[in-house]
């Protein structure tokens, strides 16, 4: 693979000053034409050894093009508070809108790359994240990013000689730091990763561009050239691209139209007394729970879902009543904004993953892609269909960093809804909760149950399960809430030895 890259590929200087003003021009208008049409972003992955040209490529991208639109990144060593965060996480903050450019120095393959030949992931650990990786790639194409990336190579002894070159040079001397040289001495382990890396990450849709990295004219032409080609082909095709279909199965209702929902038991009650003991030994449960020591480790997210006047700002009000005001928040979800929909689905959501602990309150969540989206087909149906798996492939990243995800869907029955809306209408201080589209929605009330039903099959997993909650009764409900929190929180800990006092 690496072979076919160390050609001695050169470029002489007459033919690099004829060949640059033309491709600057030409990127620029590219560029222009994106920000125009804002139709896709384009994410550039600039990769490869220590010497090879890699921040010279960068910064010549940030010279040669208007800044205006172009995002760069130096991805280094994660700080403090992104290691708080599931890796991924210091990626998704980052990512260009939809016009935008964005250009990653280092990338969700630098750190395991580093990891596996330093001997602090193994091999099996090393794959899951390129896995992981590739997944994420997919799911940015899906969402229609253009992905664009580059790795910069060089033979053993041309690293030697480049990074010898550097060194000599007053100049260039500050580029040249221990780490390099520590990186020269294991450059057979790297290799050999690097190799590893390609031939798993290197996909039809986002295939790695090796690039021969001594020669620094031909190094810069052909970055510049593929970049050129990547960008006026997917602008010149942008209106001709085949809209997302789905090969996969329709999802249809049971046979006997039996749902998961239809077996819940909605007379459930508590009684007044029987509710206010309740309250205060969950609410003092949860208080201890997330004031100890050891919760400091882990964080917790809550989803609220629920049929609309299910009650949900009532349990969340119960369980904020429970919390340090200075280390929790609620994340109300609407319709997307402007800056949102410039971005992949999940990006809004990832923007506020808390730091270890804390908690994060969904008032509605992700899931409006498989609910609200759905029915009200606000998305296509490839859109929905592939969120299930992109639902499960966030949460897991979520629980594998110790991030404790609770899901509540609150149920209420159709009679209870409506006598719930009659309700708001009737008091004054209510009637902000009643909207058209409340009634409106109320008119889809099998086709949400539908939908809530296959939602809760294909995402109710065992590390990020559901919990349905009877709503009929509210304070049934907000004991339920409470009470499975707790739980949730408590297993975790004790799962992993940690003994609360």
């Amino acid at each position: 693979m690496f072979e076919s890259a160390e050609l001695g590929h050169k470029i002489d200087q007459a033919t690099y000053d004829k060949e640059v003003p033309k491709l600057r021009e030409a990127l620029l208008q590219a560029q222009i034409d994106l920000a125009k049409t804002a139709k896709f972003p384009v994410i550039i992955l600039v990769s490869g050894l220590d010497g090879a040209g890699r921040g010279e490529t960068v910064n010549l991208l940030n010279e040669w093009m208007d800044p205006r639109f172009l995002q760069t990144h130096g991805m280094g060593k994660p700080s403090d508070e992104e290691r708080d965060r599931p890796m991924m996480w210091r990626f998704w903050r980052e990512l260009p809108p939809k016009g935008k450019i964005g250009i990653f120095l280092g990338s969700w393959y630098t750190w395991p790359i580093i990891d596996r030949v330093h001997g602090r992931m193994s091999s099996a650990d090393l794959d899951q994240s390129l896995e992981r990786a590739k997944r994420m790639e997919n799911m940015l194409i899906s969402e229609g990013a253009l992905i664009i990336k580059f790795w910069l190579h060089l033979s053993k002894e041309k690293q030697h000689n480049r990074l010898k070159g550097l060194e000599n040079t007053p100049k260039t001397r500050w580029r040249v730091t221990k780490r390099d040289w520590s990186h020269y001495k294991l450059y057979d382990k790297f290799s050999a990763v690097h190799e590893s890396v390609i031939r798993h990450t290197s996909t039809a849709q986002s295939p790695w561009i090796i690039v021969e990295g001594f020669d620094t004219y031909y190094r810069n032409l052909t970055v510049g050239r593929m970049l050129l080609a990547a960008l006026r082909k997917r602008l010149d095709e942008a209106d001709k691209l085949p809209a997302d279909t789905t090969v996969a199965p329709p999802l249809l209702p049971s046979i006997d139209h039996l749902n998961i929902l239809k077996t819940l038991d909605l007379t459930h009650k508590i009684g007044k007394n029987e509710f206010e003991k309740a309250l205060e030994k969950y609410q003092g449960k949860l208080a201890l729970l997330t004031r100890t020591k050891p919760f400091k480790k882990y964080s917790v997210i809550v989803v609220f879902e629920g049929n609309d006047a299910a009650g949900k700002g009532g349990a969340i009000r119960r369980v904020t009543g429970a919390l340090d005001a200075r280390y929790f928040n609620i994340i109300p979800v609407a319709a997307p904004t402007e800056e949102e929909r410039a971005q992949p689905y999940l990006w809004r959501f990832w923007r506020h993953i808390p730091r270890r602990g804390r908690v994060t309150i969904f008032d509605r969540s992700w899931y409006g892609r498989v609910l609200v989206e759905r029915v009200e087909k606000f998305c296509s149906e490839a859109d929905w269909m592939r969120a299930y798996s992109e639902i499960n492939d966030f949460e897991a990243q979520l629980v594998r960093h110790n991030i404790i995800v609770v899901k509540f869907w609150l149920s209420i029955s159709k009679e209870e809804q409506l006598k719930r809306f009659k309700e708001r209408e009737a008091v004054p201080f209510k009637n902000y909760k009643i909207t058209a589209d409340d009634w409106r929605n109320r008119e889809k009330w099998d086709e949400y149950e539908q939908a809530v039903s296959d939602m809760v099959d294909r995402t109710s997993t065992k590390i990020a399960p559901w919990t349905l909650v009877e709503a009929n009764d509210k304070d049934f409900a907000r004991i339920k809430i409470l009470k499975t929190l707790c739980e949730q929180i408590e297993a975790m800990l004790k799962k992993n030895r940690i003994a609360i006092g």
